[in-house]
């Protein structure tokens, strides 16, 4: 069995955002050769996440919505997270949207449903932060 790995780096603009990294994940499986076996991509850090949905606009917008219903970032008071950082609806997103995927691979190419893609998800913007894709298979 062979594996490969590597990171992808995101720095956002905004505070939260949502980035169809499909394409970079099927790159890295195109450069490691392994044609049959699994995927992982996940978010390195605790106010980031990594999920599998459809590419569409209002969709990602329903999800913003919807998830600053659920943890709202203002007033930062109502969190006891925030001493230092103002970021703990960001820890409650992450919470909700997952840490990882894995997506098996079928010749060469990611297994997917006709509409599946791969997102990075920021809640918690405006620095550096990475994802790893690791890949194991033959």
């Amino acid at each position: 069995m062979k594996s490969a790995r590597e990171y992808l780096w995101f720095e956002t603009s905004r505070r939260v955002e949502f980035i169809n990294i499909t394409s970079q994940v099927q790159d890295i499986i195109d450069k490691s050769s392994i044609k049959e076996g699994l995927c992982l991509v996940n978010a390195m850090h605790i106010t980031a996440s990594v999920f599998i949905n459809d590419d569409e606009g209002g969709l990602h917008e329903d999800y913003k919505k919807w998830l600053e219903k659920l943890a709202p970032h203002e007033p930062v008071s109502q969190y006891a997270h925030n001493t230092y950082e103002d970021n703990a609806d960001a820890h409650l997103k992450r919470q909700i949207m997952g840490r990882e995927i894995v997506a098996a691979i079928t010749d060469g190419k990611l297994d997917f449903g006709p509409w599946e893609q791969i997102f990075y998800g920021e809640f918690d913007g405006r620095r550096k932060k990475r994802a790893l894709v690791k890949i194991i298979g033959d």
